[in-house]
């Protein structure tokens, strides 16, 4: 349930801090939109969350954080979320569900990468109009994704050591 309620979080946490902070740096010179690393962690969040809780339950957790994000943040930026967040997820279970198979770090990997592209692409073109943020939105993605990855493995690490 932990796993489900921060996947939760950051979808309105995404929007609120865009409204707040616009655009903030990623790396290497690049800019982008400040929801860049919830959005980025919250394709890890999904993907833990889907472990726990199944994929019903990471489905109803996108529609309660646009619901969230319609109630916080601003409408137009809560729209391009929800747009994105639903088709990375339909994205993702297509390449997730058959990478599991070969471990969690690899599908997690898979899917984030079609994940953050899908998310990067949609919400970009319905926020903003432009592509101008994309490289700063995939780079802060992966950004998320790595730290999550290595946090991952250092915990699988440490529980074959216990």
């Amino acid at each position: 349930m932990i796993l489900l309620a921060a996947y939760v979080a950051t979808i309105p946490l995404a929007n609120l801090v865009v409204t707040h902070f616009g655009a903030v740096p990623v790396g290497f010179g690049f800019i982008a939109p400040a929801a860049v690393y919830f959005a980025g962690l919250a394709l890890v969040l999904r993907d833990l969350a889907r472990e726990s809780a199944g994929r019903g339950a990471v489905l109803a957790a996108i529609v309660v954080g646009t619901v969230l994000s319609y109630l916080l943040a601003d409408s137009a930026l809560a729209t391009a979320s929800a747009a994105a967040f639903i088709v990375a997820e339909l994205l993702d279970f297509a390449v997730y569900e058959p990478l599991r198979k070969r471990g969690l770090i690899v599908a997690v990997v898979g899917s984030n990468i079609v994940g953050l592209l899908a998310d990067s692409l949609i919400f970009l073109k319905l926020a903003f109009g432009s592509f101008e943020f994309l490289p700063g939105q995939i780079i802060g993605k992966t950004w998320m994704t790595v730290a999550a990855v290595a946090i991952l493995v250092l915990l699988g690490r440490r529980r074959t050591l216990t």
